[in-house]
Order: C-alpha cells, then sequence, then structure tokens
C-alpha cells in the first residue's frame, strides 16, 4: 500500500502500540510528520528497521545528508529537533567522524568495566530502598519513579562522570525537559537549550579546577592535550548524549518492568520460583515497551529502496524501535503480549550495528540489581492505582510512566485497587 498523505505523529506519545499498529497497517514504511511539521519516514516493522539501521546508505549527520536542515532557522516550530540533530556527538555523527567520537567512550562501558561498578550500584539500591522503605511506613503509597527507578541511574551516571551534587537536580531537569516532545515551541526549545548551556559548561569548569577519577575529567584531557580528536562542542555534546540521555532510558527500563511485572502477576511468580530469568523479564520489557519508543533522525545519504518503498536522498527516518519489537511478523500474532518466556533478545531497543547503545551493559546491570532487590524486599508490592490511571510520559521518544504509585506491603486482607489482580 502507498500512502500519499502523511501522518502526524502523536507527540504526547499517548498510546504509542496503537501508533504503530496503525501505522503498520499503512505499509512497512509509512511518510509521517513529526511535531511541527518535520516530514520523516517511519518503518513499521522490525525487517524493514533491522535493513535501514544497517544500511550503509544511512545517516546520522544531518549537516551533510538531510536536505532541510538548513530550513530549520526558517521553521521556528522545527527547533525543538535540535535538541537532537543539533548537537555534535556520536549520535549525529557519520563514518570515520563516528568512529572517532565512539573509541573516546566505549572503552568506559565495556562489560569488565560495567562489572567493576556492581558494587556501587548495589550499594546505592539498598540506601534506595531503605529510604523509599521509611516513605512508605504506614502504608502510605510511595511513587517508585522518583524514589527508586530515577535515582539510582542519576547517581551512577553522575558518579561515573563526576557531576557534583550541586548539579543533579539540574542535570536531572535538563534531560526530562528534552525527552519532552509535547510542546515543539521555540520557547521550550530555547529552555532545554538554556539548560544544556548552563549545566554542562558548570560541569566542565568545576572538573577543570577539580579533576578526579571520572569520565569528564578523561573526556577533559584528550581535548586538553590532542584537540584534533575532540572539540569543545564535541565534548559538550558527548556530555549531553551520555549523562543527560543515558540514564533517562534506564529510569524507563526499571519502571516499565516494575509495572509490567505488576500487571502480569503470573509472571512475576514465575520469576521468583527461577522459571523464568531477570534476563528474560528485561528483554521482554525491552521489546514491548523500550525506554526509547522512536529516536530522530537518520537520513537517506542516496536513493534507498526498502520494502519496495524508495525513499529520496536527503529525506530523514524515525527509528522506531516500538514498532520493530511489537511487529507481529516477526514476533508472532501475541508480539503485543508480555512473555518473558519468548526469550526475545533479538530485539533492536539498544540499537544494531555501529550505533548499537554503549551503556546497554551498564543499563541492564542496575536493572538485574535494582529490580530482584526491590521485589525480594516487598513481596507484597502491588500499584497503588488501577494500571489505566498510570500516565505515560509527554513524549513520542522516551517511553514510560510519570509516576508509579505503589503499596510497598499492603496488608494481605486489603481489597486491591479497582480493576488491578492481587498479585500471586
Amino acid at each position: 500500500m502507498t500512502v500519499s498523505t502523511p501522518v502526524a505523529i502523536d507527540p504526547f506519545g499517548t498510546d504509542i502500540p496503537g501508533e504503530t499498529a496503525r501505522l503498520r497497517a499503512l505499509g512497512p514504511l509509512v511518510p509521517i510528520v513529526l511535531p511541527g511539521g518535520i516530514p520523516a519516514w517511519a518503518p513499521t516493522g522490525y525487517a524493514t528497521l533491522k535493513a535501514l539501521i544497517l544500511d550503509p546508505r544511512v545517516s546520522r549527520d544531518p549537516r551533510r545528508h538531510w536536505s532541510l536542515f538548513a530550513e530549520i532557522p526558517r521553521r521556528p516550530e522545527w527547533s525543538w529537533i535540535l535538541n537532537w540533530v543539533g548537537v555534535v556527538n556520536m549520535l549525529s555523527a557519520y563514518g570515520t567522524d563516528h568512529t572517532r567520537l565512539r573509541k573516546l567512550i566505549a572503552p568506559s562501558f565495556t562489560a569488565r568495566r560495567t562489572e567493576a561498578m556492581r558494587a556501587r550500584v548495589e550499594a546505592i539500591t539498598e540506601e534506595l530502598l531503605d529510604e523509599l522503605a521509611a516513605a512508605g511506613e504506614g502504608g502510605r503509597p510511595v511513587d517508585l519513579r522518583t524514589g527508586y527507578a530515577h535515582p539510582l541511574p542519576l547517581r551512577m551516571i553522575c558518579e561515573l562522570f563526576g557531576v557534583p551534587d550541586g548539579l543533579r537536580e539540574a542535570t536531572a531537569r535538563m534531560a526530562s525537559t528534552i525527552m519532552d516532545t509535547s510542546d515543539p515551541s521555540p520557547e521550550h526549545t530555547a529552555s532545554a537549550q538554556q539548560q544544556v548551556a548552563t549545566v554542562l559548561p558548570a560541569l566542565i569548569a568545576h572538573k577543570s579546577e577539580h579533576p578526579g577519577d571520572d569520565l569528564t575529567t578523561e573526556l577533559l584531557r584528550v581535548r586538553d592535550q590532542d584537540g584534533d580528536r575532540l572539540s569543545d562542542e564535541e565534548l559538550l555534546s558527548t556530555l549531553l548524549l551520555v549523562i543527560g540521555a543515558g540514564f533517562e532510558t534506564t529510569v524507563n527500563l526499571i519502571g516499565n518492568a516494575v509495572v509490567a511485572l505488576l500487571r502480569h502477576p503470573a509472571q512475576l511468580s514465575a520469576v521468583r520460583v527461577g522459571d523464568l530469568s531477570w534476563e528474560a523479564v528485561i528483554d521482554e520489557v525491552l521489546r514491548v515497551q523500550p525506554s526509547i519508543a522512536n529516536l530522530p533522525l537518520r537520513f537517506a545519504v542516496s536513493d534507498i529502496t526498502v520494502a519496495g518503498v524508495t525513499i529520496p536522498a536527503g529525506d530523514a527516518i524515525l527509528t522506531t524501535y516500538a514498532a520493530a519489537g511489537l511487529d507481529p511478523e516477526h514476533y508472532g500474532p501475541d508480539a503485543s503480549d508480555f512473555d518473558p518466556g519468548r526469550s526475545a533478545d533479538d530485539h533492536l531497543s539498544f540499537g544494531i550495528g555501529v550505533h548499537r547503545c554503549i551503556g546497554a551493559p551498564l543499563a541492564r546491570m542496575e536493572a538485574r540489581t535494582a529490580l530482584p532487590a526491590l521485589f525480594e524486599r516487598h513481596p507484597a508490592l502491588r500499584l497503588a492505582v488501577p494500571p489505566r490511571e498510570l500516565r505515560q510520559l509527554p513524549s513520542f521518544i522516551g517511553l514510560g510512566w510519570q509516576e508509579i504509585p505503589v503499596l510497598l506491603d499492603p496488608s494481605p486482607t486489603e481489597p486491591a485497587p479497582r480493576g488491578y489482580p492481587q498479585p500471586g
């Protein structure tokens, strides 16, 4: 089927699974309109997205390969996209530039380096569980996102990059503002850019005066000793990518996993008794509800024909992780069901190829630590509201919950909230 009229993407991300299903019904590659009216193409299935990600004719560099990049200054309603493609880091680089920038960061996120951080992750997890238990005393509901899923990855990424305590809240706000795509206005964009222009230079100045055993200090050393390897702009944009966007994805992974298990008591019971592994749970969450549903943007270096549709050179392509994970052609007719027993570890939610997420080992380790610790400490944990009352983040990019109100240790005789089954 050929779609002549582009489909507008919901900037609020209200129903991403439903939206991906509607797009899939229109064909394997659909013309869409992003917030503000930015035209792009949306792959609607696993095979199509994988083919495009791995195609060397697909670039992440808008300056070289997006035909509309020069239009942004004349279209203020498009300015929000600059937070994603207007930066100069490995997420927006192509070819040798991407290889150079990735080599500076990747060694710090290897499985070996990640394993060395496990003890610190476990210690922070126990601290947060103690604080969470104190907040939930007397049967009071607590927000698991702000009290647990959010502070763990935030503290880890801040320690890894040497972010001082006084900048951590501002760092979290900066990342949240960028992820919010519900407001494409120039004012919102300006607010995000102002936060970036305030927080990251402050971090760079702090680490210049107080170097330490952290990645910001290491990047500063690379910039100062060999400026050809890392420019000032690349330094700031790299910090934005790895600090700002990096921890938010793990926040969503932990939160999405908790909600999925509480909504599926049989699966929770299976993982508790060892019939399912936590690794399988994490992969299934990443497939069904990936932390990043859609990632702007990739660009056609030349005309590309895939799934019978030709993307003209210079056109933008949305990286549709949620659509790939829910594709019934790849995962079967029950693709939308949460079922860790399917062992779907081939999902694309961490990317694939040269742009595979370098933070994947750390995100997995944090989730693998946080989830069993939470359910072991609070075996009667349950949602404090019916699932339909949970609110998605206002974003078509990030996929997670605004709040996760839970009861930590409810009375066994207390009735479950309306519409929600007792955990079993």
